[in-house]
C-alpha cells in the first residue's frame, strides 16, 4: 500500500532497518545529547501547530453542527512538552452523548448514508482521504502537539497510514455482500450483510488519528453512523477530521465527535441504549467496564486492549540486528504502544552481548522536544508519567539490574529517560504488568519448551516477536505463541489489509482488513419460494 511503502522508505531498509524497527529520526545519536529535553518552542513546526490548534472549534460536532456542551464546561488540552494548556475543548457528558446518538439514529434511519449506493459511499470515503492528504502537514503537527510523539513519526507513519486506512475501506464499500446458498426444496436462499446501525466508538491517546481511522473506516464503509469519543488528552486531530469529513461531503449525523472525560462521556457511550454496537481501544481495565455495559444490553462489542508482548531472541541471530529490532519494538512511540515488545527473552548464548548492545542503544537515544530532531518526546500526561516512573521504581525494588536510564529527563515536561532492565524475572511487576512507557525488560532463556511456557504465562496475548534464522524454530514458535500477531525478524508492521487483535485479555474481535467488516455488519438470511424452477 502506498502510505505503508512511503513510511518504510522513510525508515530505511537493510539488515538493521525493517519497517517501523528503526526510529524515524535515527537510532544512533551523540551520547552527550541523549535524554536532554531542548524546548524549541519558537520553531516553525510548533508555531504552525499552535496556529492550527487555535483555529479548531472548541465545540462538539453533532449532526453536522458545532455546538457547546450542554453543561457549558470545557476541559484543558495540555502540551506534554511544557505541561501548559494549549487550548480548551468542550467537555461533553451524558446529555451531549444522547444528542449525538439521536443525530446518528436519525442519519441511519432516515438519512442518505445507508441508502446511497455502496459505490457512492466509497467515493465519499476516498474524498475524505484526499482531504486528509491535502491537510497532511496540519494533521501531523497537531498530532505531535497533542500527543508528544516526534514530528517525524507523525509525518511518516501516523498521518499517511490513517489516510491509507480510509482508502482501503473506501475500496471495500461496494464489495460487502452475502452469498447465495443451495437448499433443499424449491427455494432461493441468500444472505444480506447489513449495517448494524448506530455505533459508539471510544479511542485512546497513543495514536489518536490512526485509531480514529481504524474505527471509522470499516464502520462507515459498511453503512453505519458513528458517535466517536476521542481521548480527553488528545482530541485535536479528531476535531479536524470532523471538519474534513464535512468538507468531503459526508452527510450530517453520520460522524459525531463528542470530546469529554472517560468516566462521563466515555461511560455514556458505553451504556447508551440507543447505540447498537460499541468498539473500544484502550486499557484492559476499562475494557472490562465497556464489555460489562455491552453485556447488560446484549449488544455486540469489540475490544482492542492491552498487551505484555514477548520477543524471543534465538541463539542463531545477528545480534546487532536483533538489538535494533527489539529496541524499536519497545521504544517506538515512547513505549506507548499496546503491542510493545516489553518482555525480551534472550537465549543465554547471546544474552550478555544483547544486554550490552541494548544498553548502548538506549543510552544513545535522543530525548527532547518532539518538534526537533529527536527519537523520543514526552509521555502523554502527568498520570502516565507517574505510572511509568512507579514501574521503574518497582523494577529497582524487585532486584532487576538497571542498565541505563530510570530517571526523569529534564525539569519540565513529561520526559523519561530510555530505560533498560536486565536480569528480569517472570514474577517481577515489570515483567507481568503493562507499563506503556520506555522501559525494556530483558530476560534469559535456555530451552525452547521453557521459553514458550514463559512467553505464554501472561493474561495478555496481543502480539509477539520471533528473531531467528532457523526455519524450524520460527515455525515452532509462531504456532506455539498465544498471540494475535507474531512478527518474525521484524516488528511493528501494521498494514491496513492485515487483521490486528488479541487473545485472552488483549481483546475481542479484530481491527483492520476484511475481518473488521464483520464487526460492523449483521447477517440476514432470506428464503424466497421458486415457482417451477428450471434448476435447483
Amino acid at each position: 500500500m502506498a502510505a505503508l511503502a512511503a513510511a518504510r522508505a522513510c525508515l530505511g531498509s537493510g539488515p538493521a532497518k525493517n519497517g517501523f524497527i528503526v526510529a524515524l529520526s535515527g537510532l544512533v545519536r551523540n551520547l552527550s545529547s541523549a535524554a536532554q529535553p531542548a524546548h524549541a518552542g519558537e520553531t516553525k513546526n510548533f508555531q504552525d501547530a499552535l496556529l492550527y490548534a487555535k483555529r479548531l472549534p472548541a465545540k462538539l460536532f453533532i449532526d453536522g453542527k458545532w455546538q457547546d456542551a450542554v453543561s457549558g464546561r470545557t476541559i484543558a488540552v495540555v502540551d506534554p512538552r511544557t505541561e501548559e494548556t494549549v487550548i480548551e475543548v468542550a467537555e461533553g457528558d451524558a446529555a451531549d452523548v444522547d444528542k449525538a446518538v439521536k443525530a446518528a439514529r436519525k442519519a441511519f434511519d432516515s438519512g442518505p448514508w445507508p441508502r446511497m449506493t455502496a459505490k457512492e459511499r466509497g467515493r465519499l470515503l476516498y474524498k475524505l482521504a484526499d482531504a486528509m492528504e491535502a491537510a497532511a502537514e496540519e494533521l501531523a503537527v497537531l498530532e505531535t502537539l497533542d500527543n508528544g510523539k516526534p514530528i517525524s513519526y507523525s509525518r511518516a507513519a501516523d498521518v499517511p497510514l490513517s489516510i491509507d486506512h480510509f482508502r482501503y475501506y473506501a475500496g471495500w464499500a461496494d464489495k460487502i455482500h452475502g452469498k447465495t446458498i443451495p437448499v433443499d426444496g424449491p427455494y432461493l436462499a441468500y444472505t444480506l450483510h447489513e449495517p448494524i446501525g448506530v455505533v459508539g466508538q471510544i479511542i485512546p491517546w497513543n495514536f489518536p488519528l490512526l485509531m480514529a481511522a481504524w474505527k471509522l473506516g470499516p464502520a462507515l464503509a459498511a453503512g453505519n453512523t458513528v458517535v466517536l469519543k476521542p481521548a480527553e488528552q488528545t482530541p485535536m486531530t479528531a476535531l479536524r477530521l470532523a471538519q474534513l469529513a464535512q468538507e468531503a461531503g459526508i452527510p450530517d449525523g453520520v460522524i459525531n465527535i463528542v470530546t469529554g472525560l472517560g468516566p462521563t462521556a466515555g461511560g455514556a457511550v458505553a451504556t447508551h441504549k440507543g447505540i447498537d454496537k460499541t468498539a473500544f481501544t484502550g486499557s484492559t481495565e476499562v475494557g472490562r467496564i465497556v464489555a460489562r455495559a455491552a453485556a447488560e444490553q446484549l449488544k455486540p462489542c469489540t475490544l482492542e486492549l492491552g498487551g505484555k508482548s514477548p520477543i524471543i531472541v534465538c541463539p542463531d541471530v545477528d545480534v546487532d540486528r536483533a538489538v535494533a529490532d527489539a529496541h524499536m519494538a519497545l521504544f517506538f512511540n515512547h513505549g506507548q504502544c499496546c503491542a510493545a515488545g516489553s518482555r525480551v527473552f534472550v537465549h543465554e548464548a547471546v544474552y550478555d552481548a544483547f544486554v550490552a548492545k541494548s544498553t548502548e542503544a538506549a543510552a544513545k537515544r535522543k530525548v527532547g522536544d518532539p518538534f526537533g530532531h529527536v527519537d523520543q518526546g514526552p509521555q502523554v500526561d502527568s498520570e502516565q508519567f507517574a505510572k511509568v516512573m512507579s514501574y521503574i521504581d518497582s523494577g529497582k525494588r524487585d532486584g532487576a539490574r538497571l542498565m541505563v536510564g530510570g530517571k526523569r529527563a529534564g525539569a519540565r515536561g513529561y520526559y523519561i529517560e530510555p530505560t533498560v532492565f536486565a536480569d528480569v524475572h517472570d514474577h517481577m511487576q515489570i515483567a507481568r504488568e503493562e507499563i506503556f512507557g520506555p522501559v525494556q525488560s530483558i530476560m534469559k532463556w535456555r530451552t525452547m519448551d521453557e521459553v514458550i511456557a514463559r512467553a505464554n504465562d501472561t493474561n495478555y496475548g496481543l502480539a509477539a516477536g520471533v528473531f531467528s534464522n532457523d526455519i524450524n524454530a520460527v515455525n515452532t514458535l509462531t504456532r506455539a505463541l498465544r498471540s494475535g500477531t507474531v512478527w518474525v525478524n521484524c516488528y511493528n508492521l501494521y498494514d491496513g489489509a492485515v487483521p490486528f487483535g488479541g487473545y485472552k485479555e488483549s481483546g475481542i474481535g479484530r481491527e483492520k482488513g476484511e475481518y473488521a467488516l464483520s464487526n460492523y455488519t449483521q447477517v440476514k438470511a432470506v428464503y424466497v419460494p421458486l415457482e417451477n424452477p428450471a434448476w435447483r
